[in-house]
């Protein structure tokens, strides 16, 4: 969940990772709503269908799973481990019908073997038959090693320096090229639409809507203002989703994971995300991280001025990315708390404090 001034990538030539190992079945479609009676599609993804997918790949290496089957932590995707015979484990990842196009999960692949290539510790998608998007009974899915490890200890200054180092060099690669499929981190993708999407979709109670709306409006006035002092900040290819849930720590130190919400913005997108609460706090987080990432990339400071902006931003989408999933079975069990009327009033309340957060100076580092 999941990436401003928000230029759109301009359509110049990606990186030559996307090469004919990202190359998608022929007739392939850019979405796909498996036909049904008007479930949720996910409700189609059974054990036995999973286990058949992983076999329709493993096969020709030679493999077979072996009827082990896992759940992962996720909601906007199905995310299994699966046991294979004689071998590791395997991640699937199966892709929410009609979320992504293809072009655009095969920039992300792309992006991560890009990354790999430097060296950069990521889990790319396997190839297999010279793909790393595959298709079984209408599913889309790509099939990862499982990778270990452990929550990274953010309140040591070693730890947050070798985490600066690992996402200035994500970004020193994600500047050398633009994305062309995937979208960009924008005011409008970001802020007005989901904003506009849970003000006449029904989901605010009549009661709290008036303020609701007064308060998003409020809050999108001062996201602009923050996009217009800062001016024409740099866009590259982030993580775009980079907080401490997305890394693991080993011994060798860390590796990022689940690069689904990757698109163009700013370089402080992956940078606020890993910050506390608590101003002092934040600022010795954010010197460490920085120490460690101006090793690999250059950071603009008055890219600072979109960190209370970016949160903003951030808690508008998440609302109607909550609301949008609605009809998934998985949220309702998932986020029981949601669409009642004490979640609306307490988004009221946050955008609230948003607005006098954004007119507090920006954090120094």
């Amino acid at each position: 969940m999941n990436d401003v001034p928000f230029d759109s990538p301009d359509p110049s030539d990606s990186s030559d990772s996307s090469s004919a190992a990202n190359t998608h079945p022929p007739g392939h479609p850019a979405t796909h709503r498996p036909e049904g009676d008007g479930a949720h599609p996910f409700t189609r993804l059974t054990p036995e269908c999973v286990l058949d997918a992983l076999d329709s790949v493993l096969a020709p290496a030679g493999q077979r799973t072996d009827g082990r089957l896992l759940p992962l932590n996720s909601y906007e995707n199905r995310v299994y481990q699966v046991g294979v015979e004689d071998g590791p484990p395997v991640v699937a990842k199966f892709y929410r019908p009609e979320r992504w196009s293809d072009e655009a999960i095969l920039e992300e692949h792309a992006f991560v073997a890009e990354l790999v290539a430097r060296e950069v510790p990521a889990v790319p998608a396997r190839v297999v038959e010279a793909r790393t998007l595959h298709a079984f009974d209408g599913f889309r899915f790509a099939v990862f090693d499982r990778r270990g490890g452990r929550a990274p200890e953010l309140e040591r200054s070693d730890t947050l320096e070798w985490m600066g180092r690992f996402i200035g060099r994500i970004h020193a690669v994600g500047g050398q090229a633009p994305y062309v499929a995937r979208p960009s981190l924008d005011i409008r993708s970001f802020g007005y639409e989901p904003r506009d999407f849970l003000l006449e979709s029904g989901f605010v109670p009549d009661d709290v809507r008036p303020a609701y709306a007064a308060a998003a409006a409020l809050a999108l006035e001062g996201v602009e203002r923050a996009l217009e002092e800062a001016g024409d900040v740099r866009q590259l290819r982030l993580h775009g989703d980079c907080h401490a849930s997305n890394v693991l720590w080993t011994d060798a130190g860390p590796h990022f994971v689940d690069f689904d919400d990757s698109r163009m913005g700013p370089a402080v997108q992956d940078l606020w995300l890993m910050l506390p609460g608590g101003r002092a706090d934040a600022t010795r987080v954010l010197s460490d991280l920085l120490a460690g990432y101006e090793d690999f990339c250059e950071f603009e400071r008055r890219e600072l001025l979109l960190i209370e902006p970016l949160r903003t931003l951030r808690l508008i989408h998440y609302a109607a990315w909550l609301a949008r999933r609605w009809d998934d079975p998985a949220f309702p069990a998932a986020f029981p708390w949601f669409n009642t009327q004490r979640y609306w009033e307490a988004r009221v309340l946050e955008l609230r404090e948003q607005i006098g957060a954004m007119q507090e100076p920006p954090l120094s580092a």
